[in-house]
């Protein structure tokens, strides 16, 4: 039977990426031996922040996919959002070392060589990594993996400096403007920096268990108004991510004569159809007696 992109886990992905980072930084690497830029330099530089990130997205997924122990009775989900960190503070190093070289390069410019070879071998690795970006980036969300898709994002900044560097590099060689090559290596660590503070935040709203975005939230809504006939009210939502897991939490007023057989088949009706709509939710019901009802109109709760 012919594999199916369905097929893929997470860990395939992640270990593909270090594949990807080994090749595409073989490559950048060569182009900047044959043209001896600066430029070149910190696009292959920022490759090898690919690489380590790729290796520190292996452990997180593999870290993230242990089952939930006495010691962690939430899993280990949350170890995805540990290694977009580490990326972050990654890409915050190599910008520093970026910078070095650039301000190297102004105070003693270096004539530069324009090997169409070298260039060729830069623009083929960036459509190698826009192709793998793609790829981390579709399959990370379907797969709701955090580490994945900061990978993708990541390899979609290094395609955009790849090509501005490109640019500036055929320019300077042309013109002589050799002050153009330093300066392009600075543009790139600025953007480097920005691509590090946004996995920075991105992760940290996981790790302060921030909400799920309002349009899921909406979704939740909608399955608990279609599957909790026989109750009256439900109230106090709160959800989290973790990963790819959706903590879900709420109060459930039911009847107070009716049974807790009954109160409890309502839940689980309403458990099973938000697992079916969402394969990776966590859901905590609290059922509570009518007298605990709030305002009709009060704002959050769901009157049946």
């Amino acid at each position: 039977m012919p594999f199916s992109p369905s097929k893929l886990t997470a860990m395939h992905l992640a270990i593909g990426s270090i594949f990807i980072s080994l090749v595409v930084l073989a490559m950048k690497y060569a182009a900047y031996l044959l043209t001896h830029s600066v430029g070149l330099y910190s696009d292959a530089l920022e490759t090898v922040v690919n690489l380590t990130a790729a290796i520190g997205v292996v452990i997180a997924v593999w870290l993230s996919a242990k089952p939930a122990d006495d010691n962690h009775p939430f899993g280990h989900h949350k170890a995805e959002y540990l290694s977009a960190v580490a990326e972050g503070v990654f890409i915050v190093l190599a910008a520093l070392s970026i910078f070095r070289e650039a301000y190297a390069g102004f105070m003693n410019p270096r004539l530069l060589d324009i090997h169409w070879l070298g260039l060729s071998l830069n623009a083929g690795a960036g459509v190698v990594n826009g192709i793998w970006a793609a790829v981390l980036v579709r399959q990370g969300t379907r797969m709701r993996s955090p580490a994945l898709i900061a990978d993708g994002k990541h390899l979609f900044t290094d395609i955009v400096s790849s090509v501005g560097v490109l640019a500036g590099v055929g320019i300077a060689a042309l013109t002589g403007l050799h002050w153009l090559d330093p300066l392009l290596a600075f543009a790139v660590g600025v953007s480097i920096l920005w691509t590090g503070w946004g996995l920075l935040k991105g992760s940290m709203s996981g790790l302060m268990d921030e909400a799920i975005d309002e349009e899921e939230q909406e979704q939740i809504r909608t399955i608990i108004m279609a599957n909790a006939d026989g109750a009256i009210e439900a109230h106090d939502l709160k959800t989290r991510h973790s990963g790819r897991v959706i903590f879900v939490e709420f109060h459930l007023v039911v009847p107070s004569a009716m049974s807790v057989d009954t109160a409890h088949a309502i839940c689980d009706r309403i458990e099973h159809a938000l697992m079916d709509n969402m394969p990776h939710a966590d859901v905590i019901i609290h059922i509570e007696p009518e007298d605990m009802a709030h305002e009709p109109h009060s704002e959050g709760s769901m009157v049946f």
